[in-house]
């Protein structure tokens, strides 16, 4: 399967958002936002943790819009420390509610952007939510309320960026949990381990 692929400007809260849409076609049922790394340390919707989370999506049959933050590439505005960058994910959730009337909404990221989607999934109602090596060093996510959806949490236990003990312990304190995935010996970015990260993306969408 190929999905069609376009390249699309969006109008975001701090101007317009560079994004790519990618739709499996008419056998689609939901649409999904993906949110990417930090912006001040190189991250873009072209990350490739980011475009393999988009092909286990694909592959799902759902459609998918990945896009960069304000100040990433051509995105208009500057950074905005996760505040306007939750604003920038929500026009573009809107966008997708627009193209696609009566889907369902998925939300995913990794690192960054899944502290992102995390604060996204508390303004909206997602049908999933996927987090992959979420940083939540960012924020306070003791004190954020659990999404009311299924939730899938991917992490690397080898990760020297985000913390895997410190994501097992916040995984553990929540009520109800959500599914944990440890990958042994896989590092923040899963270099040489993006297979395990797709298969792991696409059987929870499948099953959740």
């Amino acid at each position: 399967m190929n999905p069609s692929l376009e390249r699309v400007s969006i109008a975001g809260p701090a101007g317009e958002l560079q994004t790519v849409v990618e739709d499996p076609g008419t056998a689609a049922t939901r649409y999904a936002v993906v949110c990417h790394p930090h912006p001040l340390f190189g991250g873009t919707m072209d990350n490739k943790v980011v475009t393999t989370i988009v092909r286990a999506l694909n592959q799902a049959g759902i459609a998918t819009l990945r896009f960069n933050f304000r100040g990433v590439g051509s995105s208009a505005g500057v950074f905005d420390q996760g505040a306007g960058e939750t604003d920038d994910a929500d026009a573009v959730a809107s966008w997708g509610a627009q193209r696609w009337p009566g889907r369902p909404l998925v939300l995913a990221g990794f690192s960054f952007g899944a502290a992102i989607a995390l604060r996204l999934a508390q303004r909206r109602l997602p049908q999933h939510l996927i987090t992959v090596a979420p940083a939540i060093a960012l924020f306070d996510a003791s004190a954020m309320p659990v999404p009311r959806c299924p939730w899938l949490v991917i992490q690397g236990d080898a990760d020297d960026v985000v913390d895997p003990r410190a994501v097992i312990h916040w995984v553990e304190g929540l009520d109800p949990k959500p599914q944990l995935t440890l990958l042994p010996g896989v590092g923040h970015f899963f270099h040489g381990r993006l297979q395990e990260l797709r298969d792991a993306v696409f059987d929870a969408i499948r099953s959740g």
